[in-house]
């Protein structure tokens, strides 16, 4: 079975000293259609390959990654309009075409997008700028603490909006994200909380007792590294705190408090210090 607009292993079906073609079963043989062939490939081999779509749903494939695959979200630049829509630079040679039906604004050329790969009835490749239609608002398959992978969209009243796994919409609150965002980052978050409609809150950290262990751990390392002392302490702001740690001040609080209750530091207002053990 192919499966269009990710990797899977072929085996080389022919090899005319110029070209390779692989094994696509119903689809036939498939052109390789890199420049610069495989070191060694000969016919009987297996390829790991990216297989893509031409302009009429044939079947080709390539050795290179592409930037993203199939019914995943990606952050890609324009860098061609045509009379089909817009064409976006994906990382392999075949650009990735935005219909002018799926752009829920104008693209412009030398501009970036947010989109997501999906196959049309064509069965051909293509994007889309209308996330809503393929993104839910709803949890699913997801539970409260799980490690996820982000991409940052637009920003709301109540904080910035995130894609969640490719698949999910997800917030992070403005109250309780200490670094500058920009559209089409790529971040690690967590699953902070799902709500009862099923939505869901983010958090950039792990939250719980397993992340206030991590940070205690980084406080006193940290500790030792600058001769026992830091000019860190709960007043500090919220932004020095972040830019030292990369945390919340509450999951730093935390942390501290736990240590002081450990009589490992000493506090003051303005810092801490290591006891010596």
């Amino acid at each position: 079975m192919i499966n269009i607009g990710q990797f899977n292993t072929l085996n080389i079906a022919k090899d005319t000293g110029m070209q390779l073609y692989l094994e696509g079963g119903d689809f036939g043989d498939i052109l390789l259609t890199d420049k610069l062939r495989p070191k060694l490939a000969k016919a009987g081999e297996s390829l790991d390959v990216f297989i893509y779509t031409g302009a009429e749903g044939e079947l080709f494939a390539t050795c290179k990654k592409p930037y993203v695959q199939m019914d995943g979200v990606a952050w890609l630049k324009v860098i061609s309009m045509g009379s089909a829509g817009a064409f976006l630079d994906w990382g392999i040679a075949k650009d990735l075409l935005v219909p002018f039906s799926e752009q829920d604004y104008e693209l412009e050329e030398n501009n970036f997008c947010l989109v997501k790969v999906y196959l049309d009835n064509q069965n051909r490749i293509a994007a889309s700028t209308y996330l809503n239609h393929y993104i839910s608002d709803e949890a699913h398959y997801l539970h409260e603490g799980d490690e996820v992978s982000l991409i940052i969209s637009g920003k709301t009243d109540l904080g910035v909006k995130a894609v969640v796994n490719d698949n999910f919409w997800g917030i992070l609150y403005h109250n309780e994200v200490f670094q500058p965002l920009r559209e089409g980052q790529k971040l690690t978050g967590y699953i902070k909380k799902i709500r009862e409609d099923n939505k869901i809150d983010l958090s950039l950290n792990k939250t719980g007792h397993t992340h206030v262990l991590s940070v205690s751990e980084q406080i006193i390392q940290r500790l030792k590294d600058n001769n026992g002392f830091l000019e860190l302490s709960d007043k500090s702001s919220p932004e020095s705190i972040n830019a030292a740690f990369g945390v919340s001040k509450k999951v730093f609080k935390h942390a501290i408090g736990t240590l002081y209750k450990e009589r490992k530091i000493t506090l003051t207002k303005t810092s801490i210090s290591l006891n010596k053990e």
